[in-house]
């Protein structure tokens, strides 16, 4: 798991606090180089770096809270304070979008004089400063879903600055000044579209929904254990992406405790060797509920 610790350091010290000064530079640069300009799409960016900057460091408080360890108040530990940034910088990303997309076809109407060289070079600066603010932030994208959002809005930003680049150019040779509202909602609905599916799983996770396993091969591999005879009720869960909780019912025959042990020990070696479980419960039960079906549904919620 060298991969996760990477991508846990990626947002630490003096990396993250250069991410965000340089956002907080882009934004700034943008604001003023929008105005003056008269381009919708450099304002556009910039209120997009502007929230990249709040998002970064949710991202990193949320981060740090999802180290501490479990305690009574907080059995299952603080993993999910990642996923609930992620969902939530993920609809912050999806807002914006959509308000940059209304802003962008107000401007069909109503064009406007656009200065195209100076949106260029501003378009430039802030390319470079989101590409380095991306690739600081690459490594860790690709393990944690917390680090994608965050991810994903900076390289939004650089994939902006080019599309302005594109459009300040277009706009300085041809003055097709159309081209910046057509940018801003090109750019808004691609961000919106790989937005969705970090919403998606997020909100799976946080609604306890299950991962994706084989539950009738787990069913075939727990009765193959010697003394197992049946397996009902189960329950599986996410705390986050990587750590997947796991419960069951599995009928025994009758036997002391002492005995069963060694039954429980195979359930969980098997459960973590070949499903990645990374916590097992079981309840052992010898002819109760034998006959139910493995995911437990009476038409209502857990009582």
């Amino acid at each position: 798991m060298q991969g996760d610790n990477h991508s846990h350091d990626v947002l630490s010290g003096g990396r993250f606090f250069l991410v965000t000064v340089l956002n907080i530079f882009i934004t700034i640069a943008e604001f003023v180089g929008g105005v003056l300009s008269g381009s919708l799409s450099l304002i556009s960016d910039a209120f997009h770096n502007l929230g990249d900057s709040f998002s970064i460091a949710f991202s990193y408080v949320a981060h740090r809270i999802s180290k501490k360890r479990q305690n009574k108040r907080n059995t299952f530990g603080y993993k999910r304070a990642e996923i609930i940034a992620a969902f939530l910088n993920s609809i912050a990303l999806c807002l914006i979008c959509i308000f940059l997309i209304i802003e962008a076809i107000k401007r069909f109407s109503h064009p406007e004089s656009i200065n195209g060289n100076l949106m260029l070079a501003v378009a430039v600066i802030g390319l470079i400063a989101n590409f380095a603010s991306a690739f600081m932030l690459n490594a860790g994208s690709k393990h944690n879903l917390n680090m994608r959002a965050t991810y994903l809005h900076i390289l939004s930003d650089a994939l902006s600055s080019v599309a302005i680049i594109i459009g300040g150019v277009l706009i300085d040779l041809f003055g097709w000044v159309l081209i910046d509202p057509l940018v801003t909602i090109l750019v808004a609905v691609y961000i919106f579209y790989e937005s969705v599916p970090i919403i998606r799983q997020t909100c799976r996770i946080l609604m306890q929904g299950a991962p994706a396993i084989d539950y009738p091969a787990i069913k075939q591999d727990l009765l193959k254990i010697d003394g197992v005879f049946g397996v009902h009720h189960v329950h599986a869960w996410s705390i986050d992406e990587h750590n997947v909780i796991f419960s069951a019912h599995v009928n025994l025959h009758d036997m002391k405790i002492s005995q069963a042990q060694h039954i429980y020990t195979e359930i969980d070696e098997l459960m973590e060797n070949k499903y990645h479980m990374c916590h097992v419960t079981i309840q052992a039960e010898t002819t109760r509920g034998e006959n139910e079906d493995m995911i437990y549904d009476r038409g209502n919620d857990i009582p």
